[in-house]
């Protein structure tokens, strides 16, 4: 059996750099995001008015395997559509460590550092 194709967006990665140096995070945290991560609803929201490639610029993991129009396919949330949260990328630093998804680990580990720096 095959492992699941996740990997790093670069594109968001980048995306969540850039917000982080705007001033655009929010510190808060280890469990705060599961009261600040965007419910069902506001993700469909978000996609209706947004598209799905806006959608994906706020997740740092892509499933390969599952179809580009799905939420599905975009995993690994740094985010609440305005600002990168510091919960979400603790999140997804564990998740994606327990997966064997160093790429992404390293990435979220990177974008919480630079929260907690100031910058």
């Amino acid at each position: 059996m095959r492992a699941v194709a996740v990997k790093l967006s670069r594109t968001s990665y980048e995306y969540a750099q850039n917000l982080i140096k705007a001033g655009h995070s929010v510190r808060d945290e280890r469990d705060d995001w599961s009261e600040h991560q965007p419910s069902a609803d506001e993700e469909n929201k978000f996609i209706e008015e947004h598209g799905i490639a806006e959608y994906a610029r706020w997740h740092l993991g892509i499933d390969d395997e599952k179809d580009e129009s799905t939420k599905g396919r975009y995993e690994f949330p740094y985010g609440d559509f305005r600002d990168v949260h510091r919960c979400a990328l603790l999140s997804a630093e564990s998740r994606a460590g327990q997966y064997g998804h160093k790429d992404i680990e390293l990435a979220a580990a990177h974008l919480h550092g630079m929260i907690d720096q100031g910058s």
